[in-house]
C-alpha cells in the first residue's frame, strides 16, 4: 500500500480494507471521505497533516539570538536564572514594612494615615542595605531590589513628604502591594520556552532576558517552487498574445518568506515532459518540499499532473473550496543513494494567482509549519475573526468559500467587513487591496446584511 493510501485508509475507518494495494491517483476515488469531487477543506486538512508529520524535518542547528526570528525551537529553553533575580519595585515610590498597614482596609478610618521616616534610597542596580527600625522607609525606585524586612510599596503620588518624614493615606495599599517577586516571571530550573514555540519578538526578548546568546532551532525547510504552462512569460519577456506574466512564483516566495523558509527558485518550467520530470525530480533531490503552480487539473495540455503520477506517489483532487478548487499532494521520492531517505511532500497548486494563494494560506502554510517543527498551536489552522458583513453574500452550501473583503473598526461593535467587488480567481488586485478573507463555510448558506461572519485577517500572512 503507497504513503497516501495509508494515511486515507487510516482517515476512512472500515473503509481502508478497499484500498488495499491501490495506487494514490486512485485513492481519491475509491475512498467515501475523500470524494475527488466535493472533497471537504476539513477532510484536505486532515490528509494533509498527517502526510506533512510524516515528512519533517529532523535536522537542527545553534543560531545567535539575533539571527532567530521565526525560527522553530528544537529543544527546551530552560531558565539558567530566575526573573527577575530578586525582589522589587514595581514603581518609584517608598518601600516599607506592610505590617504597619491596618488588617482591614475597610474598617480604617477615611483619614487614618502613616508617618514614616525615609532612611535611604535603593536605585535600580545599587540596593540599599542599611539598618532599619520598625516605622522606618526607604525611598525605592522602580526595578530596585526590595530592601531586607520590607514588602509593601507606597507610589510616590500618593506621599506627602516633609524634609525626612513622609505620610499617605493607610486605605490606598494592601500588604504586599507594588512589590514583584524573584521569579514571578520565570523561574530558574523551569522551561521558558517549549520545543516546537516559533520564535516572536517579544519571545527573543525574554531569551535575552535569560542572558542566553544562543538558541538551538530546527534547520530551515527547504521549499522548491517552480512555475508551469506555455503560456506564462518570465520577468523581462516580450509580451505575447495570449500569454501572462508569472506572479505566482513571486507571491510564494514571499509566503514562504513569512514563515521562515529557505526557497530554492527552479523557476518556470514549459509544458514539456521531460522537462517537468527533470524539474521535479531536481526538486526532490534538493528540497524538503516542492510547491509548483498549474498544471493539476484536465486540461488537454498539461502534462505536470501525468509527470507527478509517473515519479511520485501523489493524489489528485477537487476540493470543495472556492477559489482554488484543483490541488495536487504527494510524496516524490529524493533520489538519494540512501533508500531510507524521507520523500520531498509535494503540493499542486492551481494556476490561477488567487486560487494559489488562497489555498496555500489554508492547506500548505500549516502543512510547511507542521514539517518545520511547530507545536500543535503555532501549526493550527488560523484563528478567524469576527465581524458584521456590510452587505449581502450570496453562498450555496456544498463547498467552503473565501472572499476578499475590506475590514474595519466599528465603535460601539463588532468590526464591520465588506466584500471586494470582484471575487475572480485571477484577481490579484483584489489580494493587494483587500486586508482579509471572508470565510464562509462548508454548509452555509447566503449572508444577508448585517449578519455576522468569520474573517481571516491578512496582517503578517501576506
Amino acid at each position: 500500500m503507497s504513503r497516501i493510501a495509508e494515511i486515507a485508509a487510516s482517515l476512512a475507518g472500515p473503509a481502508a480494507g478497499s484500498i488495499a494495494g491501490s495506487t494514490a491517483g486512485s485513492v481519491a476515488g475509491s475512498l467515501p471521505v475523500y470524494d475527488p469531487s466535493s472533497l471537504s477543506v476539513e477532510g484536505a486538512q486532515a490528509f494533509i497533516a498527517l502526510l506533512a508529520a510524516s515528512a519533517a524535518v529532523t535536522g537542527t542547528e545553534r543560531i545567535a539570538l539575533r539571527d532567530a526570528l521565526g525560527r522553530v525551537l528544537s529543544e527546551d529553553i530552560v531558565s539558567p536564572v530566575s526573573v527577575p533575580p530578586h525582589d522589587n519595585s514595581a514603581m518609584d515610590g517608598f518601600a516599607f514594612d506592610g505590617a504597619l498597614l491596618p488588617d482591614d482596609a475597610a474598617d480604617t478610618a477615611a483619614d487614618a494615615s502613616l508617618r514614616l521616616r525615609v532612611v535611604g534610597t535603593a536605585l535600580a542596580g545599587a540596593a540599599w542595605h542599611g539598618r532599619l527600625a520598625a516605622t522606618d522607609a526607604v525611598r525605592i525606585m522602580t526595578g530596585a531590589v526590595m530592601p531586607a524586612g520590607l514588602d509593601t510599596v507606597v507610589p510616590q503620588e500618593f506621599c506627602r513628604i516633609e524634609d525626612d518624614r513622609i505620610s499617605f493615606p493607610a486605605k490606598v495599599l494592601r500588604r504586599g502591594d507594588n512589590r514583584r517577586f524573584a521569579g514571578e516571571d520565570l523561574m530558574q530550573g523551569r522551561a521558558a520556552l517549549k520545543r516546537g514555540e516559533r520564535l516572536s519578538p517579544a519571545a527573543l526578548g525574554m531569551v535575552a532576558s535569560l542572558g542566553l546568546p544562543m538558541v538551538p532551532v530546527v534547520r530551515r525547510l527547504r521549499v522548491a517552487c517552480f512555475s508551469t504552462g506555455d503560456e506564462i512569460l518570465s520577468l523581462g519577456d516580450a509580451p505575447r498574445e495570449g500569454a501572462v506574466y508569472d506572479s505566482n512564483r513571486y507571491t510564494l516566495f514571499g509566503l514562504l518568506s513569512r514563515i521562515g523558509c529557505e526557497v530554492i527558485d527552479l523557476g518556470l518550467v514549459r509544458d514539456d515532459p521531460a522537462m517537468l520530470a527533470d524539474t521535479l525530480q531536481r526538486a526532490a533531490r534538493e528540497a524538503d518540499a516542492i510547491i509548483t503552480s498549474g498544471g493539476v487539473s484536465m486540461g488537454a495540455a498539461d502534462h505536470t499532473r501525468a509527470v507527478m503520477e509517473r515519479h511520485g506517489d501523489v493524489a489528485f483532487w477537487s476540493v470543495a473550496m472556492r477559489p482554488g478548487r484543483p490541488l495536487a499532494v504527494g510524496l516524490i521520492p529524493r533520489q538519494h543513494d540512501d533508500a531510507a531517505a524521507t520523500p520531498a511532500l509535494l503540493f499542486g497548486l492551481p494556476g490561477n494567482p488567487v486560487a494559489a494563494m488562497v489555498t496555500f494560506l489554508i492547506l500548505v502554510r500549516p502543512a510547511l509549519l507542521q514539517m518545520m517543527g511547530c507545536n500543535a498551536a503555532a501549526s493550527a489552522p488560523l484563528p478567524l475573526l469576527r465581524a458584521r458583513s456590510v452587505g449581502p453574500i450570496r453562498k450555496k452550501p456544498g463547498r467552503t468559500e473565501y472572499q476578499r473583503g475590506f475590514v474595519q473598526a466599528k465603535a460601539g461593535g463588532l468590526p464591520e467587513v465588506r466584500i471586494a467587488g470582484n471575487q475572480g480567481s485571477g484577481i490579484l488586485s483584489s489580494m493587494v487591496e483587500a486586508n482579509g478573507l471572508v470565510v464562509l463555510h462548508h454548509d452555509q448558506c447566503s449572508v444577508a446584511a448585517g449578519d455576522e461572519v468569520e474573517v481571516m485577517m491578512f496582517d503578517g500572512l501576506i
